[in-house]
C-alpha cells in the first residue's frame, strides 16, 4: 500500500504539487476566514440543570448576566458630588439606545452595591442588544471606543462578560502571532543544524504551513454546522505545526538515508514511504484518535479542541504522505543543496550502527532492573501532587494582570462591599396569582442554607419566577459549591419545579459531566490504541507496555501541573496568578493530547525496532539498533516540538500557558526518561516476549498485519549481557 503510494507520488509528482498549490490558494482565500466564525466561551456543559435554569430565566424573566460593566473613579470627587453624577450620566446618555437596551446605575437603583467603600468609585451595568454571545460581542465592538473614552475628571475601565470575551479574543490572536514569532526562527535554525542544509530544513516548515492552512479549512467548514471555540486555533497552531515538523523530519531523514545508500530517487522514495511513511500513517491515526476522543464530551471547548487537533493531525499526516514525497521526487539529490560547510551531516541521522545511542541502549540493557527500579518509582513520586488536585472553572484570573476586564472584576470584589460574592439563580416554575406569597416558605428555607446571605425574588413572568440566592463566597470557592448543593436539596412547594443555575452551579454540573465521561474517553483511547499498535507490530505485549509507559509519563506531568499552577510555584517566573486550582477541562485536554504525542514517539521507535527484529530475529540487537537509528531523530523531533508548544508558555491566557508548559514537561519526560531509558530496559527484561501474541492473533497478523519487511529470518540466540 505505502510502496504504491510512494511510486504514485514519484510518477505523478507534478500533478500532486499542482493540486497542493490549488489547495493552498483556496485555504488562504477561504480557510483563513475562520477567525471571524469562531465562538466565545464554551466552558459550560449544556443540557444540565444549571444550563437549563439560566436559559429558562433568560427566555422568560430576562437576561441575568452583566454584559458590560463600566467602572468610574475620581480621585478628587465622591458620589455625593452632583458633578460626579452629571458626568457619568452624560457619558452613558451618549450611547446608542438601539445597541444598549438598558443601563443600571447607583442613581437608577439607589443600591449601595454600586458605591465603593471610599465613595470615590461607582459602576454602571449595560445590557446589550443581541440574541447570543456573538451578536452581543458585535454590538460591543460598535460602542467599545465610545464607552472607553473617559469623560473629563474620571477614570474609566470596562469589564463584564462581553468585555472579557473581547479581551480573550484579542489576547488569543496576539498570543498566536507572538508564539509563531518566537518559535519559527528558532525552529528554522534547529532544522538547519539537524539537516545541515537549508533546502532540507525548509521542508518541515512547508508541511507545517499546509497543516495549519488545512486545519483552518476544516474548522471553517465545521463552523457552518456547529459552534467552534476560538481556542481551537491555539491547538491547531501547536499540534499542526509541531507534528507536521515531526512527520516531515522522519520522512526527509529516511529519504536522505536511502539516497546516501546509492538508491535512485524513485527507489529511495518508495522505500521511504513503505517504512517511514507507514510509521507516519500509524502515528497520525493514533494521535488523531486520542485527540478526537474529546468529542465524547458535550462541552464546546473540549469538542472544539477535538475538531482542531484532529484536523491538524489529519492534514499534517496527509501532507507528509503526499505533498512532501512529491516535492522530494522533484528535488531528488538537490534535497542536500545549500549545505552549510561548518555543519557536518551524513545522509541521515543515526546512520552509524555503533554510535552513542547504540551504546546507551546497550548500557541500559546491561542493567535493566536497576533502571526500572529507579525510574518507575521516581515518575510515580513526581505524580503524587496530582492526588491533591483541585478542579475549578475559568474566571477573570485567566487574563493577564492589568487587563481592564480583570481589573474591573478585582476592583468590584475588593472595593465594593455589596458587589462581592456570587449568586445561585433558581428558576421556579409555578402557577400562582401571587408568586411572592407562594414562594415565601421556599425562600425562608433557602435563607437557612449554610453560607446563604440573602434571598430575594428577582422577577416573575409566564409562570417562571427567578429566585436569587446570594452568598459571600466567590463562584470558584469550594464552600460556594456546598451552597449550591444545599440550595438544590431544599424541597420546593407542592406544584412547583425548580432548577438551580449560576456560575458555581454550572461548575458543579461541569465537574459531574466530566467525571461521567472521562472513563469512557480513557477506555476508548486505550482500546483503539491497543488495537492499532497490535496491527502495527503484531504483539499484545508491546501495546500493554506502551500504555503503562504513558501512564507513568502522564502522572509525572500532571503532578508538575499541580505543583506549578495550583500551588503557585514558579508563578513569578512564568508570569501568572495562581488560582489555587486547575481549570477542570485542562487535565482532560492534556490527557488526550499527551497520550497521543507519547504514542507518536512510541510508534516511531518501535517501528524501527520491529524492522530490525524482522531482519535479524535478535531482540537485544534490534532494540539497540532501533534506538541508534531513531534516538537522534526522536530527540530532534521532541526538541522542535518543545520549541513550538513551549512558545505558548508566553501566552497571557493562563490555561493556554498551562497547556504549553504541560506539553513541554510531558514531551521532555517522554523523549528522554521513557523512550531512551525505560523502553530499552523493559524490552530487554521481556526479551522475545515483546513480540508475543496468542496463536490465532499471531496467524491473523502474519496474513493481514502491516509489515515493513519480509518474513522474519531465522532467529539467532540473543547475546549475553551482564545484568546488574
Amino acid at each position: 500500500m505505502f510502496e504504491t503510494l510512494g511510486r504514485f507520488n514519484y510518477r505523478r509528482r507534478h500533478l500532486v504539487l499542482a493540486l497542493t498549490g490549488v489547495f493552498v490558494v483556496a485555504a488562504i482565500a477561504w480557510g483563513t476566514g475562520v477567525f471571524g466564525s469562531l465562538a466565545n466561551g464554551g466552558f459550560e456543559a449544556p443540557d444540565t440543570e444549571a444550563y437549563r435554569a439560566v436559559r429558562t430565566i433568560e427566555q422568560t424573566v430576562g437576561r441575568t448576566g452583566t454584559d458590560v460593566i463600566v467602572l468610574y473613579r475620581s480621585d478628587s470627587r465622591t458620589l455625593a458630588d452632583p458633578a460626579f453624577r452629571q458626568t457619568v450620566e452624560s457619558h452613558l446618555s451618549g450611547l446608542p439606545t438601539d445597541e444598549v437596551l438598558r443601563t443600571t446605575t447607583f442613581w437608577s437603583t439607589r443600591s449601595p452595591a454600586f458605591v465603593s467603600k471610599d465613595q470615590h468609585s461607582t459602576y454602571a451595568v449595560l445590557t446589550l442588544a443581541g440574541a447570543d454571545p456573538e451578536e452581543r460581542l458585535a454590538t460591543f465592538h460598535k460602542i467599545a471606543d465610545q464607552v472607553r473614552q473617559a469623560p473629563a475628571g474620571l477614570d474609566v475601565k470596562v469589564g463584564g462578560e462581553v468585555a472579557v470575551f473581547d479581551e480573550v479574543n484579542t489576547q488569543t490572536e496576539h498570543d498566536i502571532v507572538q508564539a509563531e514569532t518566537i518559535s519559527l526562527p528558532i525552529v528554522l535554525v534547529l532544522l538547519v543544524v539537524v539537516f545541515g542544509g537549508l533546502v532540507a530544513a525548509s521542508l518541515p516548515l512547508f508541511v507545517g504551513g499546509l497543516a495549519i492552512l488545512g486545519a483552518f479549512v476544516v474548522l471553517r467548514a465545521l463552523t457552518t454546522f456547529t459552534d467552534v471555540s476560538v481556542f481551537s486555533i491555539n491547538i491547531v497552531t501547536m499540534i499542526g505545526l509541531g507534528l507536521a515538523i515531526d512527520y516531515a523530519l522522519f520522512i526527509v531523514t529516511r529519504f536522505r538515508e536511502q539516497l546516501a545508500l546509492g538508491n535512485d530517487v524513485e527507489t529511495a522514495l518508495t522505500v521511504t514511504m513503505s517504512t517511514a511513511g507507514r510509521t507516519v500513517a500509524f502515528s497520525g491515526v493514533t494521535v488523531g484518535v486520542a485527540i478526537a476522543s474529546l468529542v465524547l464530551f458535550p462541552v464546546m471547548f473540549l469538542r472544539s479542541m477535538a475538531y482542531g487537533g484532529a484536523a491538524a493531525v489529519l492534514v499534517a499526516m496527509i501532507a507528509a504522505l503526499t505533498a512532501l514525497p512529491a516535492l522530494l521526487a522533484v528535488l531528488g539529490h538537490r534535497v542536500n543543496n545549500l549545505r552549510l560547510p561548518f555543519l557536518k551531516r551524513g545522509g541521515g541521522l543515526g546512520s552509524t550502527e555503533h554510535g552513542a545511542w547504540y551504546k546507551l541502549a546497550h548500557s541500559v540493557m546491561k542493567r535493566p532492573i536497576r533502571y526500572v527500579v529507579v525510574l518507575v518509582p521516581l515518575l510515580l513520586v513526581l505524580g503524587i501532587p496530582f492526588l491533591q488536585a483541585q478542579l475549578g472553572g475559568v474566571d477573570h484570573r485567566a487574563l493577564p494582570a492589568g487587563a481592564d476586564s480583570r481589573t474591573v472584576t478585582e476592583t468590584l470584589q475588593s472595593d465594593f462591599a455589596g458587589a462581592g460574592g456570587s449568586d445561585v439563580l433558581v428558576a421556579a416554575r409555578l402557577s400562582a396569582a401571587d408568586p411572592a406569597a407562594a414562594l415565601a416558605p421556599y425562600i425562608a428555607e433557602l435563607e437557612r442554607v449554610p453560607g446563604v446571605e440573602s434571598v430575594w425574588l428577582g422577577g416573575y413572568e409566564d409562570g417562571v419566577a427567578s429566585v436569587v440566592v446570594h452568598t459571600h463566597y466567590t463562584s470558584q470557592e469550594l464552600p460556594a459549591r456546598e451552597v449550591v448543593n444545599g440550595v438544590r436539596a431544599v424541597t420546593p412547594p407542592a406544584g412547583t419545579s425548580v432548577e438551580a443555575g449560576g456560575d458555581t452551579a454550572a461548575l458543579v454540573d461541569l465537574l459531574h459531566v466530566l467525571g461521567q465521561r472521562v472513563p469512557w474517553m480513557a477506555g476508548f483511547i486505550v482500546l483503539v490504541t491497543f488495537a492499532l499498535l497490535f496491527v502495527a507490530f503484531g504483539s499484545i505485549v508491546l501495546p500493554a507496555k506502551a500504555l503503562l509507559m504513558n501512564v507513568l509519563s502522564l502522572s509525572a506531568s500532571f503532578g508538575a501541573m499541580v505543583w506549578i499552577f495550583q500551588d503557585g510555584n514558579l508563578s513569578g517566573l512564568l508570569d501568572f496568578t495562581p488560582a489555587g486550582f486547575l481549570d477542570a477541562t485542562n487535565p482532560v485536554l492534556l490527557f488526550a493530547v499527551l497520550f497521543g504525542l507519547s504514542m507518536d514517539y512510541e510508534v516511531f521507535l518501535l517501528s524501527r525496532i520491529r524492522e530490525e527484529y524482522d531482519r535479524t530475529g535478535d531482540n537485544t540487537r534490534a532494540v539497540a539498533l532501533g534506538l541508534q537509528r531513531t534516538g537522534g531523530i526522536i530527540t530532534s523531533a521532541a526538541l522542535l516540538l518543545i520549541i513550538v508548544v513551549g512558545a505558548f508558555a508566553t501566552s497571557g491566557i493562563v490555561f493556554v500557558k498551562m497547556i504549553g508548559i504541560g506539553l513541554v514537561i510531558a514531551i521532555t519526560i517522554d523523549a528522554t526518561v521513557v523512550r531512551a531509558l525505560l523502553v530499552p530496559a523493559t524490552m530487554r527484561l521481556l526479551g522475545r516476549a515483546n513480540w508475543w501474541a496468542p496463536a490465532p492473533l499471531a496467524r491473523w497478523w502474519q496474513r493481514h498485519g502491516f509489515r515493513e519487511t519480509g518474513p522474519v529470518q531465522e532467529q539467532q540466540p540473543e547475546p549475553e549481557l551482564t545484568r546488574v
